[in-house]
């Protein structure tokens, strides 16, 4: 699959946050986030924008159902000086916060609820999960905007930006 993205890659994760101030975390089964709790994410898919695939991502590895209110964060890098590895970070809370969560069993070992005190103590959050819970960035993040036309020459069948209001 890495080699179908090429060298320039694009992710999308989502900071889902309940009305109890918990946040929905994941432990997965592999790369360098193996055994710490971090944010549901993926890669984008071809004909997805990347709030798209931040939603179906939630919904893959936890069964939970959300929408986005705005994007907190940007994440970029250099993977051994070759690979652009980058990831757009969306503000998302669930649509029915009694929903169960179905953990993704081929990709992750568990998905839960935790508070910000709780990621903070654990011991067990990845290096950007503790930033992140640090900065309290989900009062800070940029809204979405749904209904601007950058023009038909476009031909965009999905479109919205995320600016600071």
């Amino acid at each position: 699959m890495k080699n179908e993205r090429g060298k320039v890659w694009l992710g999308a994760g989502a900071v889902v946050v309940n009305s109890d101030g918990k946040w929905l975390v994941v432990k997965k089964k592999y790369s360098g986030l193996k055994g710490v709790w971090s944010i549901p994410a993926g890669f984008v898919q071809y004909g997805e924008t990347a709030d798209e695939a931040a939603l179906r991502e939630v919904r893959e590895e936890t069964g939970i159902h959300c929408i986005v209110t705005g994007m907190v964060g940007f994440r970029t890098g250099v993977i051994r000086g070759e690979v652009s590895d980058n990831m757009a970070i969306f503000a998302c809370r669930p649509i029915n916060e009694h929903q169960p969560i179905r953990i993704q069993e081929k990709e992750l070992y568990d998905a839960k609820w935790l508070s910000v005190n709780e990621l903070l103590t654990c011991g067990e959050a990845s290096v950007m999960l503790q930033e992140m819970a640090s900065d309290s960035l989900i009062r800070h993040q940029l809204s979405k905007n749904d209904g601007i036309n950058p023009g038909d020459w476009f031909q965009y069948t999905s479109y919205r930006v995320f600016f600071n209001k």
